[in-house]
C-alpha cells in the first residue's frame, strides 16, 4: 500500500503543485480543481463517498433538523460499501454534486489519529524534525489536525480487535477533546471540504496525499505526548482564569 500511495503518477504526482499555488480559502474555487484534488485522493488509495455541506438555516444540507455533525457526514447510510478510490466514480459524483464535501472511510486502507489543532502543530514538528516519515495531515477549522496512517486492519483473532467506537464515533467526537483514533467504521472529511460559518472555513491539507501512509505506532507516541502537554496547558489556563464577581 505505502509504494502505491507514494506514489507520483499522473494527477496524483501534480497535487503538491496544486496545493503550493492554492491560497488559503482557494480549497474550493473552481470545479476543475476540486476534482482533480478528490481524484488525486481517491487514486492515492482514500476510498471517498459524498458527504453534506453548509447549507443555510440548520447549517447542513441534509433535512435532519439539528443534526449533530452540519456538512461533515455522509450523505447516504451506505457509505461504508459506497465508499472507492475509482477515478471515474468520483469524477462523476464531483460533477453531479458541485457543492458535496467527501468523506473517506477509515479501517479500510488507512486510519486517521485525530488531535487538537495545537497539538497536532507541536507533534508535526517535533515528527519533522526527528525525520520521521509523517504522511498526509490535514488541518481543519473546527480546531483539529488529521494524521492518515495505514489501518491497524483486522487481525486474525477478532478479539484483539476493537471497533472505533471504544475511540472516536462520529456523532459522538464531542466527548473525545484529546486523541481520536479513527478506524474500521468511522471516517472524517477529506479535503478540500467547507465548514458551516464563515465561507473560507474548511479543511485543507498540510501535507497531502502524494505522502506514504506511514504505520500509525510510528506518530502515536509524539501525539500522545502532545495531547497530554495540551491538556495540561488547557486545565492551568482554566485554573488561572479569576472567578467571575458578582454585582
Amino acid at each position: 500500500m505505502s509504494a502505491t500511495f507514494g506514489g507520483r503518477s499522473g494527477r496524483q504526482g501534480k497535487i503538491s503543485q496544486w496545493l503550493r499555488g492554492r491560497r488559503p480559502g482557494d480549497e474550493t474555487d473552481g470545479d476543475g480543481g476540486r476534482e482533480t484534488m478528490l481524484v488525486a485522493t481517491a487514486r492515492a488509495g482514500l476510498p471517498l463517498a459524498p458527504a453534506a455541506y453548509p447549507a443555510p438555516g440548520y447549517g447542513c444540507s441534509c433535512d435532519r433538523v439539528g443534526c449533530p455533525t452540519p456538512a461533515r457526514h455522509p450523505v447516504s447510510f451506505a457509505w461504508q460499501t459506497q465508499s472507492t478510490t475509482e477515478g471515474a466514480q468520483i469524477e462523476r459524483w464531483a460533477r453531479e454534486q458541485p457543492e458535496a464535501n467527501f468523506i473517506t472511510a477509515t479501517g479500510m486502507t488507512h486510519d486517521v489519529l485525530d488531535v487538537p489543532l495545537d497539538a497536532g502543530r507541536a507533534a508535526l514538528d517535533r515528527l519533522l524534525g526527528e525525520g520521521v516519515e509523517v504522511g498526509p495531515v490535514a488541518e481543519s477549522d473546527d480546531g483539529r489536525m488529521l494524521f492518515f496512517t495505514l489501518t491497524r486492519g483486522t487481525p486474525e483473532d477478532e478479539d484483539e480487535w476493537w471497533p472505533c467506537e471504544l475511540d472516536c464515533h462520529p456523532e459522538t467526537m464531542d466527548e473525545h477533546p484529546g486523541l481520536r483514533w479513527h478506524c474500521r467504521g468511522s471516517y472524517v472529511l477529506v479535503p478540500p471540504a467547507r465548514l458551516p460559518g464563515a465561507p473560507t472555513r474548511g479543511v485543507r491539507w498540510v501535507r497531502g496525499p502524494e505522502h506514504a501512509l506511514p504505520e500509525p505506532l510510528t506518530l502515536l507516541e509524539s501525539l500522545t505526548d502532545a495531547c497530554a502537554r495540551h491538556a495540561g496547558t488547557e486545565s492551568d489556563h482554566h485554573a488561572a482564569a479569576p472567578w467571575p464577581s458578582r454585582h
